[in-house]
C-alpha cells in the first residue's frame, strides 16, 4: 500500500475551487450537434466562386443530417463527428446574365477521412449553364472544402475551449511568470483574488458594435425582451423571461444567461454566454437602444468575452441577431403594406 502523499499523482485530487475533472483524468463528454449545425450554416453559407464562366453562391444550407461530439479522456481531446449535408446554390453566367441553381451534396463528412478525400457532388437544375457547374465543380469544390477545415478547426480549438483544464499549480506557474515580467500586474479579465474562486484564469476582450435599424426603438426593444418576436427571428424555441434574474436561452441552448436590467425602449443588460464557453463563464452585454425618429440606433457593448471566441461572438450578432432581425422588421413591414 502507497504511503500518505506517495500515490499514483493522476489519483490525487489537487487542492482546486473548481473541483472538477481534477488533472483532466475523468472521461467527459460534450454534445457539438447544435453548435456544428450554427457552425457549418456560418462558415458554408454565403461562400461565392467566381471565374471567367460567371458568379456563383452558396445561398442556403437545406439539410443538416447528423451529430457531433467531443470527449475528453486522460487530457486528451476525442472528436466523433458524421453528417451528411446538402447545400444549394445559385449563380449567373458572365456572358449572358442568364441565372442558375443546384445543389451541392456531402454524403460523409465524418473523422474517419481527410477533408481532401470527403466525397463533393455538384449537381444543377434543368436547362443550360453547365459553364456554372464546372465552376462549382472546380472552384467551387475547393472553397467547400476550405470551409469545411474551418469548421474543424473550430470544433477542435473554439467549442473545446475549458475542456481541459489548467491544474491550480500550473495556473499559479503562469501568474507567478506573469507577475515576474509586466511588475504584479494581472490581467483585467481575472484578478489575482479571484484566482481562487474560479481556479482558471481566462483572458478576455471586449466588444463594440453599432447598428442601425429602420424602426422605432420600442418596437426593437420589443424584438429583445418578447418570446414570440425571439422566436421568429431566431427561428428556434426560446426561454425569454423579460424581468431582472429572468432567464434567457435561445439557438437550441447555444446561448444561454439571464436579464440584469431592464430600462424600456432604452437599455437592456443581460448576463450573457455561449455553451461552448468555459463552464460557468459569462459576459456582460449591453444594449442601448438610441431613438432616431424612425430609426434606432443600437449600440451594442459586450465584455468578457473569451478571446479565442472573439470572431464567432461578433458573427453571431451581426449574423443570428442583427440580420435576423432586420429580416422580421422587413416581413413585418410586408404584412402591413
Amino acid at each position: 500500500m502507497a504511503k500518505w502523499g506517495q500515490g499514483d499523482p493522476r489519483w490525487i485530487v489537487e487542492e482546486r475551487a473548481d473541483a472538477t475533472n481534477v488533472n483532466n483524468w475523468h472521461w467527459t463528454e460534450r454534445d457539438a450537434t447544435s453548435w456544428s449545425k450554427s457552425k457549418l450554416k456560418e462558415v458554408l453559407v454565403g461562400l461565392v466562386v467566381e471565374g471567367e464562366a460567371g458568379r456563383c453562391e452558396i445561398s442556403d444550407l437545406k439539410h443538416v443530417e447528423g451529430e457531433a461530439s467531443c470527449n475528453s479522456r486522460k487530457g486528451k481531446l476525442i472528436f466523433f463527428y458524421e453528417w451528411n449535408l446538402r447545400l444549394s446554390w445559385k449563380g449567373t453566367v458572365k456572358e449572358s446574365g442568364e441565372k442558375h441553381k443546384g445543389s451541392v451534396e456531402i454524403p460523409n463528412l465524418s473523422e474517419e477521412n481527410e477533408v481532401d478525400d470527403t466525397e463533393i457532388n455538384v449537381s444543377k437544375k434543368k436547362g443550360e449553364g453547365d459553364v456554372l457547374k464546372d465552376l462549382m465543380r472546380t472552384e467551387g469544390t475547393t472553397k467547400v472544402r476550405e470551409a469545411l477545415r474551418d469548421y474543424l478547426k473550430a470544433l477542435k480549438t473554439e467549442f473545446t475551449l475549458g475542456m481541459i483544464l489548467p491544474t491550480k499549480a500550473a495556473v499559479d506557474q503562469e501568474l507567478a511568470a506573469e507577475r515576474k515580467l509586466s511588475g504584479n500586474t494581472v490581467q483585467d479579465s481575472v484578478s489575482p483574488q479571484s484566482l481562487d474562486t474560479v481556479g482558471v484564469k481566462i483572458p478576455t476582450v471586449k466588444i463594440l458594435m453599432r447598428e442601425i435599424f429602420n424602426s422605432p426603438a420600442d418596437e426593437l426593444y420589443s424584438i429583445f425582451t418578447t418570446k414570440e418576436l425571439v422566436q421568429k427571428f431566431s427561428k428556434c424555441p426560446a426561454v425569454i423571461e423579460a424581468e431582472k434574474g429572468g432567464k434567457l436561452q435561445m439557438f437550441d441552448g447555444c446561448v444561454s444567461g439571464e436579464y440584469a436590467e431592464l430600462v424600456p425602449s432604452q437599455r437592456i443588460v443581460l448576463k450573457w454566454r455561449c455553451r461552448s464557453w468555459p463552464d460557468e463563464h459569462y459576459a456582460t452585454v449591453a444594449l442601448n437602444f438610441k431613438d432616431m425618429a424612425a430609426q434606432t440606433e443600437l449600440q451594442l457593448e459586450c465584455k468578457g468575452v473569451p478571446v479565442s471566441n472573439e470572431d464567432s461572438t461578433r458573427q453571431c450578432w451581426k449574423q443570428q441577431y442583427f440580420e435576423e432581425i432586420r429580416t422580421l422588421l422587413q416581413q413585418s413591414k410586408d404584412n402591413m403594406e
